[in-house]
């Protein structure tokens, strides 16, 4: 019994030290600038989406262009999640916007506000609500946040967790110099830690020459993309991801910015915490190669706005 005791004790002095840990955390990548949301327009009791944008965070190839583009649609009533993944090379065409890859309005919308001179801060502040906006026109439905994570995001996420169990499709092998990239992966199932993990979704094409590997389309990285992510969540929702969520937590708000205001990411965490892979619906956007662009399936783009059109409804 009294070992029982110090074990509830323990956890209890944890999830204590969590909680003012995550509340840190909160203010640092939370926009405290951002109206604070009415209990009742709350993560916990409607639906939220969220558009998730990712950027290549590397010193020698970094930039502006977001090569991860996923709307997120969330349900509080069902502890349930759609995602849609937009490939980066889309052919994006809508009323009142000049038509561009999918990733490139980011970086449009940033140039525009440094062109107004703008600070930094505020034309990244700009281009978040810019490209939220335009992704919700496109899908038709109301986006509410936008998050913006750099690449380290997912390489410190996984190192955190001490790495994540992924079934590797095929042997993978790039090198270039000019950017320090170095994949070297041998399909199965195997742990990863955050560097591998990062090249797995990554990789797109070998050289030529010996040890040259099969090239993988944006689709293919998409997938590769989701399945990361399933591992990372049923990682985090296990007994040895849960004692390792005060770094997780930590990891993310060093590669994180958004407008999301610090209230309102901790609903989010304590409304969808505990949430599997298996209650999230992965929607992979299809389409056919016409270069420079690929050409969205109108079918498979009016399937993934009908979901996430009705996971706001339920």
């Amino acid at each position: 019994m009294v070992f029982i005791l110090i074990v509830l004790l323990a956890v209890a002095g944890y999830l204590g030290y969590l909680v003012l840990k995550t509340k840190d955390t909160f203010q640092m990548i939370g926009n405290e600038n951002a109206v604070e949301v009415p209990e009742e327009q709350s993560a916990k009791n409607k639906p939220v989406t969220v558009l998730l944008l990712g950027m290549d965070s590397r010193a020698n190839g970094g930039g502006l262009n977001t090569d991860v583009i996923k709307i997120a649609a969330l349900n509080p009533n069902s502890k349930t999640s759609t995602i849609v993944s937009v490939p980066r090379d889309s052919k994006i065409e809508l009323d009142g916007y000049r038509s561009h890859k999918a990733n490139a309005y980011y970086a449009i919308f940033y140039s525009q506000a440094i062109g107004e001179k703008m600070s930094k801060d505020e034309a990244n502040a700009h281009a978040r609500r810019e490209t939220r906006e335009m992704f919700s026109q496109y899908f038709g439905i109301p986006i509410d946040y936008t998050v913006v994570v750099n690449f380290n995001a997912l390489t410190d996420t996984v190192n955190a967790l001490g790495g994540i169990d992924v079934n590797v499709d095929m042997d993978m092998r790039y090198v270039d110099s000019a950017d320090g990239t170095d994949i070297n992966l041998k399909a199965g199932q195997q742990k990863l830690d955050g560097k591998n993990a990062l090249d797995y979704v990554r990789y797109r094409k070998s050289k030529p020459g010996e040890g040259q590997t099969k090239e993988s389309s944006d689709f293919e990285r998409n997938k590769r993309q989701t399945q990361v992510i399933g591992a990372i969540v049923d990682k985090m929702t296990s007994l040895g991801g849960v004692t390792r969520m005060g770094n997780v937590i930590d990891a993310v708000g060093a590669n994180m910015k958004t407008d999301i205001h610090p209230k309102e990411i901790e609903t989010m965490l304590t409304t969808y915490f505990g949430m599997k892979s298996s209650s999230i619906e992965s929607i992979p956007l299809d389409g056919e190669w016409r270069s420079p662009y690929v050409q969205l399936d109108g079918a498979k783009l009016d399937e993934a706005r009908n979901a996430l059109k009705a996971k706001l409804a339920d």
